[in-house]
């Protein structure tokens, strides 16, 4: 991943896109301009971010942008616009509402930080696709590429005890997130289906993997995957909270080890409290073991599994139970995101059609000795 061509991520043209928002913004707050308008580096590969700055000239008062005159800049904003159809999205289908509703849902209920949601636009005509708007919050994220395992990244370069920190307080976003909402009032998050919300949501990721291959070759690695899930099928009906979804470090803006906003809720679900913490292991475990088989040392000593497992329930009263089932199945949701990711490189000729579509998947030997039983954490 460190040393592949990055993936495409778009084909909109970023001019006219800044040209387009600019239009829109005038709708909502008259005699607004966005300026500043830049794609980050590290956009991802899924929904599109864009970074701008709201300049007016005298914004009305209490509205984005008030308190800066004269042409000055006022709010920093972000917009996530719903992925390119003609990018290959990684996804079938991209619900800003949901999201949306759901930042909503947790900036009321929780103390996590939230980013500020500003205005949600459903009618694709004005950027092409529906997005929303929240204000930006200063700070640093760990960056996946090159991955913040990496020698030379900010979080590497800290000292145990700042990374300690970092670890501690992101673990008690989860904590926090999943004992502050209320279920009953997330019920807009529930996947269809029948069963439990676990079995829902492995259905639903059943249904994912099934548009990824659609015509394509299938996975028999991610299939045994499956089957594996099944052998270790958790005894106790799961109960749901709303879970995070994409539960990584790498969807944190920090201030010095602090979060500071929690970003990226497009998967957001009700789930077992265990979805969210096999993520966070798992996907930390992913740049790890990317990192040390690049020839480095990586970051073994963060989110160590046990650590976080023991923080957790002290935290909340619940010990998390069948966690190697909960990273098993993030090892696959990841797993089936990977494969979807290399299939779009193979539509824009980005890299060769490999003989085992497997070895599509980046962590196929990991994933692989986890089925087997032969992974060590």
């Amino acid at each position: 991943m460190a040393t592949a061509p990055r993936p495409r991520t778009t084909t909109r043209d970023p001019a006219e896109v800044a040209r387009r928002l600019t239009a829109w913004l005038r709708t909502r707050l008259p005699g607004a301009t966005a300026v500043r308008v830049t794609a980050p580096a590290s956009n991802g590969m899924s929904s599109e971010t864009l970074l701008f700055d709201i300049e007016h000239p005298e914004p009305p008062a209490g509205a984005p942008g008030s308190g800066g005159a004269g042409g000055a800049p006022g709010t920093a904003c972000a917009l996530r616009l719903a992925a390119d159809p003609a990018a290959y999205t990684v996804f079938p289908r991209y619900d800003m509402a949901r999201q949306y509703r759901t930042m909503r849902l947790v900036a009321e209920r929780t103390d996590l930080p939230v980013p500020k949601v500003l205005w949600l636009e459903e009618d694709p005509g004005p950027l092409g696709a529906p997005f929303f708007v929240m204000e930006r919050v200063a700070g640093r994220v760990p960056p996946d590429v090159m991955p913040y395992t990496y020698e030379g990244s900010w979080l590497h370069a800290a000292s145990p005890a700042e990374r300690a920190h970092l670890e501690a307080a992101t673990v008690g976003l989860l904590a926090r997130l999943h004992d502050q909402v209320n279920p009953a009032e997330a019920g807009f998050l529930a996947l269809p289906g029948d069963g439990d919300c676990l079995r829902r949501h492995v259905t639903a990721q059943r249904d994912y993997y099934a548009w990824v291959v659609d015509g394509l070759p299938r996975s028999p690695l991610i299939e045994a995957a499956f089957d594996r899930l099944a052998e270790l099928w958790p005894r106790e009906p799961a109960q749901p909270v709303l879970t995070w979804g994409d539960a990584r470090i790498g969807n944190v803006v920090y201030d010095g080890f602090d979060p500071v906003a929690v970003l990226d809720w497009e998967m957001a679900a009700l789930a077992p409290r265990e979805v969210d913490l096999g993520w966070t292991v798992y996907l930390h475990r992913f740049f790890h073991d990317l990192t040390v088989a690049s020839g480095q040392r990586g970051l073994p000593d963060l989110l160590r599994r046990e650590r976080v497992e023991e923080r957790y329930a002290r935290l909340t009263g619940h010990p998390p139970r069948d966690m190697d089932f909960h990273i098993l199945y993030a090892a696959l949701r990841h797993a089936i995101v990977m494969l979807r990711i290399a299939y779009r490189q193979l539509h824009f000729g980005e890299v060769a059609r490999p003989a085992d579509p497997d070895t599509l998947i980046l962590h196929h030997d990991s994933l692989r000795a986890m089925v087997q039983g032969d992974y060590r954490d």
